[in-house]
Protein backbone atom coordinates (compact mmCIF):
# COMPACT_ATOMS: atom_id res chain seq x y z
CA UNK A 1 0.00 0.00 0.00
CA UNK A 2 0.76 3.46 -0.53
CA UNK A 3 0.05 6.45 1.42
CA UNK A 4 -1.03 10.16 0.18
CA UNK A 5 -2.05 12.85 1.97
CA UNK A 6 -3.61 15.42 0.06
CA UNK A 7 -4.14 18.56 2.53
CA UNK A 8 -5.38 21.97 1.34
CA UNK A 9 -4.41 24.17 4.77
CA UNK A 10 -3.75 27.46 4.69
CA UNK A 11 -3.56 28.26 8.31
CA UNK A 12 -2.39 24.78 9.43
CA UNK A 13 -4.18 23.51 11.24
CA UNK A 14 -5.90 21.07 8.74
CA UNK A 15 -2.30 19.85 8.12
CA UNK A 16 -1.10 19.19 11.75
CA UNK A 17 -4.56 17.55 12.26
CA UNK A 18 -3.70 15.29 8.68
CA UNK A 19 -0.29 14.12 10.23
CA UNK A 20 -1.54 12.59 12.93
CA UNK A 21 -4.13 10.56 11.60
CA UNK A 22 -1.84 9.87 8.57
CA UNK A 23 0.77 8.91 11.73
CA UNK A 24 -1.79 6.31 13.18
CA UNK A 25 -1.84 4.76 9.98
CA UNK A 26 1.86 3.92 9.89
CA UNK A 27 3.15 4.07 6.83
CA UNK A 28 5.46 6.65 4.67
CA UNK A 29 3.67 9.48 3.77
CA UNK A 30 3.38 11.10 0.36
CA UNK A 31 2.24 14.70 0.59
CA UNK A 32 0.65 16.88 -1.91
CA UNK A 33 -0.08 20.08 -0.66
CA UNK A 34 -3.03 21.28 -2.45
CA UNK A 35 -2.70 24.92 -1.07
CA UNK A 36 -0.03 25.13 -4.45
CA UNK A 37 -2.13 27.43 -7.19
CA UNK A 38 0.88 26.24 -9.62
CA UNK A 39 0.94 22.56 -8.90
CA UNK A 40 -1.11 20.61 -12.22
CA UNK A 41 -2.96 18.37 -10.45
CA UNK A 42 -4.72 16.36 -13.08
CA UNK A 43 -1.23 14.50 -13.38
CA UNK A 44 -1.93 12.53 -10.04
CA UNK A 45 -2.82 9.26 -11.10
CA UNK A 46 -3.22 6.64 -8.27
CA UNK A 47 -4.53 2.51 -8.14
CA UNK A 48 -6.42 0.59 -6.21
CA UNK A 49 -3.49 -0.08 -4.01
CA UNK A 50 -3.34 3.53 -2.62
CA UNK A 51 -4.63 4.80 0.08
CA UNK A 52 -5.15 8.36 -0.44
CA UNK A 53 -6.27 10.76 2.65
CA UNK A 54 -7.64 13.89 1.54
CA UNK A 55 -8.08 16.71 4.49
CA UNK A 56 -9.53 19.72 3.77
CA UNK A 57 -10.91 22.50 6.50
CA UNK A 58 -14.62 23.44 6.65
CA UNK A 59 -15.46 26.64 4.69
CA UNK A 60 -18.93 27.73 5.67
CA UNK A 61 -20.08 23.85 5.46
CA UNK A 62 -18.03 23.51 2.22
CA UNK A 63 -15.17 21.99 1.02
CA UNK A 64 -13.07 25.49 -0.15
CA UNK A 65 -13.54 25.92 -3.34
CA UNK A 66 -9.62 25.06 -4.61
CA UNK A 67 -9.88 22.45 -2.98
CA UNK A 68 -12.88 21.33 -4.90
CA UNK A 69 -11.31 22.44 -8.27
CA UNK A 70 -7.94 20.37 -7.53
CA UNK A 71 -9.35 16.80 -6.68
CA UNK A 72 -12.12 16.72 -8.84
CA UNK A 73 -9.02 16.83 -11.63
CA UNK A 74 -7.15 13.93 -10.12
CA UNK A 75 -7.51 10.13 -11.50
CA UNK A 76 -8.61 7.74 -8.43
CA UNK A 77 -8.76 4.43 -10.88
CA UNK A 78 -10.22 2.81 -7.35
CA UNK A 79 -7.69 4.29 -4.67
CA UNK A 80 -8.61 4.14 -1.30
CA UNK A 81 -10.03 7.73 -0.05
CA UNK A 82 -9.99 8.36 3.56
CA UNK A 83 -11.52 12.21 4.24
CA UNK A 84 -10.43 14.01 7.15
CA UNK A 85 -12.85 17.54 7.09
CA UNK A 86 -11.21 19.87 10.08
CA UNK A 87 -13.53 23.02 11.43
CA UNK A 88 -12.95 26.17 13.46
CA UNK A 89 -15.37 24.49 16.64
CA UNK A 90 -18.77 25.35 15.08
CA UNK A 91 -20.27 22.75 12.54
CA UNK A 92 -18.99 20.80 9.13
CA UNK A 93 -22.36 21.01 7.68
CA UNK A 94 -22.03 19.78 4.11
CA UNK A 95 -18.51 18.94 3.75
CA UNK A 96 -18.56 15.44 4.18
CA UNK A 97 -21.48 14.76 1.40
CA UNK A 98 -19.65 17.03 -0.99
CA UNK A 99 -15.89 15.75 -0.24
CA UNK A 100 -17.47 12.12 -0.97
CA UNK A 101 -19.07 13.18 -4.17
CA UNK A 102 -16.32 14.68 -5.27
CA UNK A 103 -13.79 11.83 -4.44
CA UNK A 104 -15.79 9.32 -5.63
CA UNK A 105 -16.49 11.79 -9.32
CA UNK A 106 -12.62 11.37 -9.83
CA UNK A 107 -12.35 7.90 -9.44
CA UNK A 108 -12.27 7.49 -5.27
CA UNK A 109 -13.36 4.65 -3.21
CA UNK A 110 -14.45 6.15 0.25
CA UNK A 111 -13.83 3.82 3.11
CA UNK A 112 -13.61 5.81 6.50
CA UNK A 113 -13.43 9.45 7.38
CA UNK A 114 -12.83 11.37 10.66
CA UNK A 115 -14.30 15.27 11.57
CA UNK A 116 -11.47 17.37 13.72
CA UNK A 117 -11.34 20.30 15.34
CA UNK A 118 -8.87 23.13 14.88
CA UNK A 119 -8.31 26.64 15.74
CA UNK A 120 -10.60 29.17 13.99
CA UNK A 121 -8.66 30.61 11.37
CA UNK A 122 -10.37 33.99 12.05
CA UNK A 123 -11.83 34.31 15.74
CA UNK A 124 -8.60 32.36 17.41
CA UNK A 125 -10.68 32.17 20.45
CA UNK A 126 -12.62 29.76 19.73
CA UNK A 127 -10.87 26.29 19.67
CA UNK A 128 -7.61 27.93 20.55
CA UNK A 129 -4.57 25.56 20.16
CA UNK A 130 -6.30 23.18 18.58
CA UNK A 131 -5.37 20.08 17.64
CA UNK A 132 -3.83 19.81 21.09
CA UNK A 133 -2.38 16.80 22.73
CA UNK A 134 -5.21 14.94 23.60
CA UNK A 135 -6.49 15.48 19.66
CA UNK A 136 -3.26 14.33 17.69
CA UNK A 137 -3.30 11.05 20.02
CA UNK A 138 -7.18 10.73 19.75
CA UNK A 139 -6.71 11.38 15.42
CA UNK A 140 -3.20 8.73 15.81
CA UNK A 141 -6.07 6.75 17.35
CA UNK A 142 -8.64 7.05 14.34
CA UNK A 143 -5.82 6.01 11.93
CA UNK A 144 -4.99 2.91 13.58
CA UNK A 145 -8.56 2.17 13.50
CA UNK A 146 -8.87 3.10 10.25
CA UNK A 147 -6.21 0.68 9.18
CA UNK A 148 -7.82 -2.15 10.51
CA UNK A 149 -10.74 -2.16 8.66
CA UNK A 150 -8.38 -1.81 5.61
CA UNK A 151 -6.45 -4.76 6.98
CA UNK A 152 -9.23 -6.85 7.57
CA UNK A 153 -10.91 -5.90 4.27
CA UNK A 154 -14.00 -4.60 5.81
CA UNK A 155 -14.64 -1.96 2.61
CA UNK A 156 -18.08 -3.03 1.51
CA UNK A 157 -19.49 -1.39 4.50
CA UNK A 158 -19.68 2.73 2.87
CA UNK A 159 -18.93 4.79 5.62
CA UNK A 160 -22.62 7.09 6.40
CA UNK A 161 -21.01 10.56 5.98
CA UNK A 162 -23.37 13.71 7.53
CA UNK A 163 -24.49 16.12 5.25
CA UNK A 164 -27.07 17.16 2.76
CA UNK A 165 -27.79 17.43 -0.66
CA UNK A 166 -28.08 20.12 -2.81
CA UNK A 167 -25.14 21.37 -0.37
CA UNK A 168 -26.20 24.53 1.57
CA UNK A 169 -25.48 27.73 0.05
CA UNK A 170 -22.06 29.70 0.61
CA UNK A 171 -22.20 33.15 0.29
CA UNK A 172 -18.18 33.81 1.53
CA UNK A 173 -17.26 35.51 4.38
CA UNK A 174 -16.08 39.03 2.58
CA UNK A 175 -13.41 39.49 4.67
CA UNK A 176 -10.23 39.87 2.93
CA UNK A 177 -6.85 40.88 4.86
CA UNK A 178 -4.25 43.90 3.69
CA UNK A 179 -1.19 44.75 4.92
CA UNK A 180 -0.29 47.71 6.93
CA UNK A 181 2.65 50.13 6.57
CA UNK A 182 5.43 47.89 7.60
CA UNK A 183 4.72 45.35 4.65
CA UNK A 184 8.40 45.35 2.93
CA UNK A 185 6.72 43.72 -0.20
CA UNK A 186 8.72 40.41 0.39
CA UNK A 187 6.29 38.59 -1.77
CA UNK A 188 5.82 35.39 1.04
CA UNK A 189 2.38 36.04 1.01
CA UNK A 190 1.90 36.45 -3.22
CA UNK A 191 3.72 33.58 -3.67
CA UNK A 192 1.84 31.55 -1.36
CA UNK A 193 -1.40 32.20 -1.79
CA UNK A 194 -4.00 29.61 -2.74
CA UNK A 195 -5.84 31.13 -5.38
CA UNK A 196 -2.77 33.26 -6.56
CA UNK A 197 -5.60 36.29 -5.36
CA UNK A 198 -2.40 39.04 -4.43
CA UNK A 199 -0.64 41.07 -6.90
CA UNK A 200 2.59 40.37 -7.54
CA UNK A 201 3.61 43.69 -8.27
CA UNK A 202 1.98 45.35 -5.07
CA UNK A 203 0.67 43.00 -2.40
CA UNK A 204 -1.87 45.75 -1.15
CA UNK A 205 -4.08 44.98 -4.52
CA UNK A 206 -6.13 41.71 -3.95
CA UNK A 207 -8.22 40.30 -6.46
CA UNK A 208 -11.68 40.01 -4.81
CA UNK A 209 -13.06 37.38 -7.18
CA UNK A 210 -10.63 34.83 -5.87
CA UNK A 211 -9.61 35.82 -2.31
CA UNK A 212 -11.20 32.83 -0.49
CA UNK A 213 -10.69 34.72 3.01
CA UNK A 214 -8.97 31.76 3.76
CA UNK A 215 -6.27 33.44 5.83
CA UNK A 216 -3.33 31.85 4.55
CA UNK A 217 -1.41 35.38 3.79
CA UNK A 218 -2.36 36.50 7.64
CA UNK A 219 -0.73 33.09 8.75
CA UNK A 220 2.10 32.79 6.32
CA UNK A 221 4.01 37.10 6.78
CA UNK A 222 6.98 37.23 8.27
CA UNK A 223 6.35 40.09 10.07
CA UNK A 224 2.83 39.88 11.15
CA UNK A 225 1.92 43.65 8.72
CA UNK A 226 -1.18 41.47 7.17
CA UNK A 227 -4.31 41.12 8.66
CA UNK A 228 -7.87 41.02 8.59
CA UNK A 229 -10.02 44.42 9.62
CA UNK A 230 -10.10 44.08 13.88
CA UNK A 231 -14.08 45.18 13.11
CA UNK A 232 -14.70 42.77 11.52
CA UNK A 233 -13.19 39.79 13.26
CA UNK A 234 -14.72 41.36 16.33
CA UNK A 235 -18.30 40.75 14.62
CA UNK A 236 -17.30 37.58 14.04
CA UNK A 237 -16.62 36.61 17.31
CA UNK A 238 -19.92 37.83 18.61
CA UNK A 239 -21.60 35.93 15.93
CA UNK A 240 -19.86 32.53 16.82
CA UNK A 241 -20.16 33.13 20.74
CA UNK A 242 -23.37 30.83 21.35
CA UNK A 243 -21.97 28.01 18.66
CA UNK A 244 -18.09 27.92 19.13
CA UNK A 245 -17.86 28.45 23.38
CA UNK A 246 -18.51 24.77 24.05
CA UNK A 247 -15.25 22.41 22.94
CA UNK A 248 -16.81 20.15 20.20
CA UNK A 249 -15.87 16.01 19.57
CA UNK A 250 -13.51 15.17 17.20
CA UNK A 251 -15.30 12.44 14.97
CA UNK A 252 -14.14 9.19 13.39
CA UNK A 253 -16.49 7.62 10.50
CA UNK A 254 -16.11 3.83 9.61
Amino acid sequence: MNLYSLVFSPTGGTQKASDALCAGLDLPVHKVDLCDSRSDYSSLVFSKEDICVFSVPSFGGRVPVPAAQRIACMHGNGALAVLLVVYGNRAFDDTFAEMMDLAEAAGFRCVAGAAAIAEHSIAHCYATGRPDEKDIAELKTFGRQIMQKLQTGSLAAVPKFPGHRPYRAFGGVGMIPMPDASCMACGTCTSLCPTGAISTQNPAEVDNNLCISCMRCVAVCPIHSRRAEPEKVAATEQKLSKLCSDRKANELFL
